[in-house]
């Protein structure tokens, strides 16, 4: 195991005033439709309309539809590695994913990040592979579904946003403050090869700097680096909560609008204000652990694997089961099948 795991996979409490950098864009669209006119939030409700894609219905392991304004909920966001260099697939691979499960009594919520290559059963093909496959494979469904059988909680909503849609965002707001960690260079949205150099220390990035941060791995691993999302998602929704940002909500939710598919209604986005507004917001950041791995696929390829830590990721479900007031589960979780097959 990395020297990396021993620290980064120690779950911290963080109480915030608000939830932007969870639940950002949605509760950006709600809030600034609600609180800056009649044009935009009619702009922001259209553009509702239009991401809108119920990808499978409600979850199998729900007796009925949830209700936020009433009801404990959980959203999959799930960032794609896709752009129009790649021609806007529907079958690009997730690059990020982070599980929200919200409380609507508490109004607490606990974030999860699931590291992209971690080894998980795939329903959609019947095996094991890398959990960024199941986008690939079977889109927003399969990756719900690939999701909820890790974890073995519902996932009610989910919200997917590509990169274009993260680098037009940051552009919108006119880029965000960042503390860079260390110097390095990164492809761009592009793909060509350092294209993007970055030097350490807090400066201004634009869409596509932040976007090579984000994604950047060289010098770390994929938890750091889902730390690292969860920092810019932070720089983002400061900026857009800025006073100095109001004039550019339009572009924002432009920019939003052309990139997001979500099956999340308007309403139901309105109800996740209360969230944004409480005055003691408990949030709980949590990381799977696991350790570095190889293992032979079917061509012979030796090939490069997170494998997830079954007693924590026990723990992880356990913790999330009660967020959502679900109770102890009946079995426990298997993260990887036995004599399955695996593919890069």
């Amino acid at each position: 195991m990395g020297r990396h795991h021993s620290t980064v996979n120690r779950k911290k409490v963080r109480k915030r005033r608000v939830f932007w950098f969870i639940v950002f864009p949605l509760l950006l669209i709600a809030a600034i439709s609600a609180s800056y006119g009649t044009y935009l939030y009619k702009k922001a409700e259209n553009m509702m309309g239009a991401s809108f894609f119920d990808a499978r219905g409600k979850s199998d392991l729900r007796d009925k539809k949830v209700d936020p304004n009433i009801d404990n909920i959980s959203i999959l966001f799930i960032g794609i590695d896709d752009s129009s260099k790649r021609g806007f697939s529907d079958n690009a691979r997730s690059d990020a994913l982070m599980l929200a499960t919200l409380n609507e009594k508490e109004k607490s919520v606990k974030l999860l990040t699931i590291p992209r290559d971690s080894y998980v059963y795939i329903k959609e093909v019947g095996y094991s592979t890398k959990i960024n496959h199941a986008h690939k494979y079977g889109g927003p469904r399969a990756t719900i579904e690939t999701v909820e059988d890790l974890l073995g909680i519902p996932v009610d909503y989910y919200v997917r946003l590509d990169f274009d849609a993260f680098m037009q965002i940051v552009d919108a707001l006119g880029g965000i403050e960042v503390d860079v960690p260390y110097a390095f260079s990164e492809q761009d949205s592009k793909d060509k090869a350092d294209a993007i150099t970055l030097e350490e220390g807090l400066q201004t990035l634009n869409g596509e700097e932040a976007l090579a941060l984000a994604r950047t791995r060289k010098l770390d691993n994929d938890i750091e680096r889902g730390k690292r999302q969860q920092e810019i998602m932070k720089a983002i929704a400061k900026k857009a909560a800025s006073g100095a940002s109001v004039t550019k909500y339009g572009k924002v939710i432009d920019a939003i609008g052309e990139n997001m598919k979500t099956d999340l209604t308007f309403d139901e986005i309105k109800a996740l204000i209360d969230y944004g507004v409480s005055g003691n917001l408990d949030i709980e950041t949590l990381t799977l652990s696991g350790e570095d791995t190889r293992i032979m696929n079917n061509s012979g390829q030796n090939i490069y694997y997170y494998q997830l830590d079954e007693t924590n990721l026990a723990e992880v479900k356990e913790k999330l089961r009660a967020h959502l007031d679900l109770g102890p589960a009946k079995t426990t979780g298997v993260a990887n099948p036995p004599a399955q097959n695996s593919e890069e």
